[in-house]
């Protein structure tokens, strides 16, 4: 018995489709914001709360007084906190976005909801600060933008009765196009050793927070880590360009290329949910007629009946060009920044974040250096019989023994600060010091952003932070050590709570 084609196969033969595309992005695009908004749940006020190490309210005035008027500093970093930023809005806002999330995963998205998750995200990036200036918060701004014009304005069921306008998906394939070939020339135009091959031979471990099989790769014999900086240059520089390729077949191996590379990075370290962010886009390189040999055909056969069912909808088609037009304007200076020898990462030309530049580890470090705060309850911080208990981390190292945790897509804020503080010294970094304060007095909000509290039952006396530097440790010591390190001496000196210099840096800074 012959069957008849698919109607996603047959219906247009020359315009492929995407339904069962739109249908994955949207739900891994759930997923990252769930994520994404649960981190503020948990970290944003003890970061930018009213108590927090960098209030927000602090920084919104400052940024209206700079510019003239908070209707300026808006217009500069539009968010809703400039109408409240108190705590209780802090956390509807984290609360609400996680939970408008939970209804994208769960398959149902239109404009309306996408628009409202990126404007609630926005809003939190622009107030975050230190915390929220990461390559992946702008560009989860960008993907979130680009899929409010995905789907209907109202209708949010999984299958809609309009097909995903084709020009929004060239315009993901064109965002994934960027993040890759930036990633890619920043490298070969950066550190030597992405031209050596030579660079793997510690990334994983100099890595910001390694997991638990960072250690493994780092072990790794030295064909195959230099194989691996080839494998990157591929699939940063090479694999781009097979999505420019006009046949449909081309780009959906450069698209899947792109996906195994990203689920390559997720497997040796925690880069937070910028992986599984960056598949976002690159899904939609690979069509429905692929799409259909991998996916449950019950999934299939309702992305055919929709397809059966679908009508054209000429102000959805009007809109969609509008804001390929949009794009296409805005898309000029992070184009020219690819080609350019002075190419810059991560960084925004708009206020609203909808086309940027991206890449990552342009320099990597060879040696991987920690701080770790302390504290006594010594009378004495300088005396040599005082004892020192350290507070630890939740995914950086501090005791030596203890196995580097998987964290990632999950986003601890306080230790990718101090991985680059630790690499600097404190006057670049002056909330370290307003953390101290905290530790001084058993703040609740400030422990949360660590695993641990040495003192529980009173503050410590003094606090101090210790620079190390950590090395992996092979398999098979008999100590049962993941890492090895050595003191290298004070990042900060022993403080007290009633320091009078700290009192005074603290009141000059608006924190006391």
């Amino acid at each position: 018995m012959i069957h008849d084609p698919p109607a996603l196969v047959v219906r247009h033969r020359h315009q492929v489709s995407h339904w069962l595309t739109r249908f994955l992005l949207l739900r891994l695009l759930g997923v990252v914001y769930a994520v994404a908004f649960l981190v503020a749940v948990n970290q944003l006020l003890p970061l930018v709360g009213s108590n927090g190490l960098l209030p927000a309210g602090l920084f919104l005035d400052r940024v209206g007084a700079q510019l003239g008027s908070p209707f300026a500093g808006f217009l500069r970093l539009p968010s809703l906190f400039w109408l409240d930023h108190s705590d209780t809005a802090l956390l509807a806002v984290s609360w609400v976005g996680l939970l408008l999330s939970g209804v994208v995963v769960a398959g149902y998205a239109n404009s309306l909801l996408l628009a409202a998750l990126w404007a609630l995200y926005m809003s939190i990036v622009h107030v975050g600060q230190d915390w929220y200036g990461y390559g992946w918060e702008i560009q989860i701004l960008e993907t979130g933008f680009l899929a409010i014009f995905l789907c209907p304005l109202l209708d949010a069921r999984p299958f809609p009765a309009r097909a995903p306008p084709r020009v929004i998906i060239w315009l993901f394939v064109w965002l994934i196009f960027r993040i890759h070939l930036g990633a890619g020339l920043i490298k070969l135009r950066g550190d030597a050793g992405w031209r050596d091959l030579s660079i793997l031979a510690y990334h994983f471990e100099t890595q910001p927070i390694p997991n638990p099989l960072s250690r493994w790769f780092h072990f790794l014999p030295a064909h195959t880590l230099q194989s691996g900086v080839l494998w990157n240059h591929f699939a940063e520089v090479g694999a781009p360009l097979l999505l420019l390729w006009p046949h449909r077949r081309v780009r959906t191996v450069g698209g899947m290329i792109i996906i195994l590379f990203q689920f390559s990075i997720i497997l040796s370290g925690n880069l937070s949910f910028l992986n599984w962010l960056t598949i976002i886009p690159a899904l939609a390189c690979i069509d429905d007629l692929a799409w259909k040999r991998l996916l449950p055909a019950a999934l299939v056969r309702r992305a055919e009946r929709a397809a059966d069912e679908a009508v054209p909808h000429r102000p959805q088609q009007v809109t969609t060009w509008v804001v390929a037009a949009l794009i296409a304007v805005l898309s000029v200076r992070p184009a020219l920044n690819l080609i350019s020898p002075g190419q810059i990462m991560n960084t925004s030309f708009d206020p609203l974040e909808l086309v940027n530049t991206y890449g990552a580890f342009g320099s990597v470090g060879k040696q991987r250096y920690n701080v770790v705060f302390e504290g006594t309850d010594a009378a004495d911080p300088t005396a040599a019989e005082a004892v020192w208990q350290e507070y630890p981390y939740k995914g950086l190292p501090t005791d030596p023994l203890r196995r580097p945790p998987q964290i990632a897509p999950y986003q601890l804020h306080l230790d990718w600060q101090m991985w680059f503080a630790a690499m600097s010294d404190a006057r670049e970094y002056p909330w370290t010091l307003h953390l101290v304060c905290k530790l001084l007095h058993n703040d609740a909000g400030a422990l949360s952003l660590l695993a641990g509290n040495p003192f529980p039952d009173r503050p410590p006396r003094s606090v101090r932070a210790v620079l190390y530097e950590y090395k992996f440790v092979p398999y098979g010591d008999p100590q049962g050590r993941w890492w090895t390190r050595t003191k290298l001496g004070l990042w900060l000196p022993p403080l007290a709570a009633d320091d009078a210099g700290l009192a005074a840096f603290l009141e000059q800074q608006g924190w006391q």
